[in-house]
């Protein structure tokens, strides 16, 4: 069910040679640019259209906030317990971590002072998906650094669903509800980034920013309005990986795998260790786990796919250079010093240490963002934090004085580009 692959003899260019599913946006735009088109020409009556072919329900496009009091008042208070945890937890990480004040003027001279200003994005659309699972959770790991960012408009769309007369999944209503969200729409899939990007006339307002994960549709109509808007990454299949030594527990390893698995067939799940009898331990764990689980299928195939596998490398240290050669959304240290491992680590979207931090405390509950880069996009990107939110700004405030010290090297500078222009700006101040 998860192959193996040897890598005890291999020096160096491991990223061509590890498992990876294949993205293809290419070719799920040619499905997607018709639709952002119709969207865009037709507006609403599209986006009903869109939605019973997608979706196989008529939605109720602007979700009433009645709907979304009554889902939050109809919580489970147990569930509404977890719910309030996760925010809270999200909301003190994002406060106190990840948001900066803005820094003091850096004086370079006396009167020259160079300042950074960080500003939130005005206006942005949030995604929540709601297919093969309605994740829930995306509205907090949308919702909370967006709102801490400082976002004064925040929008979230996710795909109506059949057994809830054509709105989204309650449990979303409902965090939206208690995030104090109120413009929620009912929209799925390409059409929704369509919608956010491009606006619809007399329903939704053009937004400045698309967040959130979704499936390949999503992901390619995301490419499609980028530069339009701003958008937070192109998230491809979930993927996990796991660099274990003969310390780990076989049993943990194997949930583990099986976490991401669930998610979706085309989930990527990866054990990198140096431990063969680990290895085998491992596989015995998979059989027995995956065995009745409610997404059985699903899992069986996610393991048994070509992005799948076990990595066998020599020593630790191969497997922290395969480790940051592969960059993966999620990755768990399970070794004797998973401190000291995970400190050797560069590219992972985010880390989970030793035993007892596995990947599903962060979907949910760690504090830590789960909107996460995928397909090895974590050797240049980030997760979805309040920064992800804020633009920095320059504020340069130079005085007569201190533009007249340094104005002799920039008129030259301006020259050598043959700029006469800038030099000009430079020499009238010079009067």
């Amino acid at each position: 069910m998860l192959r193996q692959v040897d890598f005890t003899s291999i020096h160096g260019g491991y990223r061509r040679l590890l498992p990876r599913a294949e993205l293809g946006v290419g070719k799920a735009l040619e499905s997607v640019a018709p639709i952002v088109d119709d969207v865009v020409r037709r507006g609403e009556d599209a986006l009903r259209e869109l939605s019973e072919r997608f979706d196989g329900v008529t939605p109720v496009l602007s979700v009433p906030a009645e709907a979304l009091a009554r889902a939050e008042a109809e919580l489970e208070p147990e569930l509404r317990a977890s719910f309030e945890e996760a925010i809270r937890r999200r909301r003190t990480v994002a406060q106190q971590r990840e948001l900066d004040p803005d820094l003091a003027p850096v004086e370079l001279a006396p009167g020259a002072r160079v300042g950074l200003r960080n500003i939130p994005v005005a206006r942005v659309g949030l995604y929540v998906p709601g297919g093969l699972a309605p994740l829930a959770s995306s509205v907090i790991m949308n919702v909370v650094p967006a709102q801490v960012a400082g976002v004064a408009s925040i929008a979230v769309a996710s795909p109506p669903q059949k057994e809830f007369s054509g709105l989204p999944h309650p449990s979303i209503l409902a965090l939206c509800s208690m995030l104090g969200v109120t413009e929620v729409y009912s929209v799925g899939g390409a059409q929704a980034v369509a919608m956010f990007a491009h606006g619809v006339d007399g329903l939704c307002e053009p937004v400045d920013m698309v967040t959130g994960p979704g499936n390949i549709y999503v992901v390619a109509a995301k490419r499609l309005v980028s530069g339009l808007v701003g958008i937070d990454s192109e998230a491809g299949p979930t993927e996990i990986a796991i660099v274990a030594d003969d310390s780990a527990r076989p049993g943990f390893v194997a949930a583990d795998l099986i976490s991401q698995a669930e998610h979706d067939p085309m989930a990527a799940s990866v054990l990198i260790t140096d431990s063969v009898p680990l290895a085998d331990a491992v596989r015995v764990e998979l059989e027995t786990q995956v065995a009745g689980q409610a997404h059985e299928e699903r899992i069986r195939t996610s393991l048994s796919g070509e992005q799948s596998a076990v990595v066998l490398v020599r020593d630790l240290d191969q497997a922290v250079d395969v480790a940051n050669a592969y960059g993966a959304e999620h990755l768990e240290i399970q070794t004797r010093d998973a401190a000291a491992t995970a400190g050797r680590i560069r590219n992972a979207g985010a880390i989970f240490v030793g035993d007892h931090s596995p990947v599903s405390l962060g979907d949910y509950s760690a504090g830590s963002t789960h909107v996460l880069p995928t397909a090895g996009f974590a050797a240049h990107s980030s997760g979805l934090t309040v920064r992800s939110f804020m633009r920095s700004v320059h504020v340069i405030d130079y005085s007569a004085e201190a533009l007249a010290g340094v104005a002799d090297g920039v008129e030259r500078f301006a020259h050598a580009e043959d700029l006469p222009g800038h030099a000009a700006a430079i020499a009238i101040r010079r009067i």
